[in-house]
């Protein structure tokens, strides 16, 4: 069964989906109606308060996602992105030994899981903020929220 959910963030509603094992679908993007609340996402709105509240979590929810193994590779990697902190598409791709920043950013772009899988801590090679499911602006708070400065020192 696919439970439904959604959530009011300072950035907008955020919809959740999930199923026993875990949640599937974390995105400003998807529209559903109903809720059929879970666990699970019961669980991930504890993550997004604690988030939201400026502080970082000290769990995550179970993830039950699915996707190729590159792009399950690539999710992993985006994970160990540190609160706080940014990589590069450039990066990702050299950790991956992957010759290609484009296959990361289309990996990155179809993550399923935005903010606990933070695909907003990976920006271009010169400190752009490039795309972004959620809108550019969401991601810019995010970062902001997470004490993130423009440009990003690490670059």
């Amino acid at each position: 069964m696919i439970y439904t959910d959604t959530y009011d963030s300072p950035l907008g509603k955020i919809f959740l989906a999930g199923n026993e094992a875990g949640l599937i679908s974390l995105s400003f993007t998807q529209n559903f109606s109903g809720n059929t609340s879970s666990n699970v996402l019961d669980t991930a709105k504890k993550w997004l308060d604690v988030y939201f509240s400026g502080n970082i979590p000290d769990f995550t929810p179970a993830l039950a996602i699915k996707g190729t193994t590159f792009q399950l590779r690539v999710w992993e990697r985006v994970r160990r992105i540190h609160y706080g902190y940014t990589t590069t598409y450039g990066t990702i791709a050299r950790d991956l030994s992957c010759r290609s920043y484009q296959a990361v950013g289309g990996a990155v772009g179809r993550n399923p899981i935005a903010i606990i899988i933070p695909c907003h801590r990976v920006i271009g090679m010169n400190g752009s903020l490039t795309g972004y499911s959620g809108g550019i602006e969401r991601k810019a708070a995010l970062l902001k929220l997470e004490g993130i400065k423009f440009p990003p020192a690490s670059l």
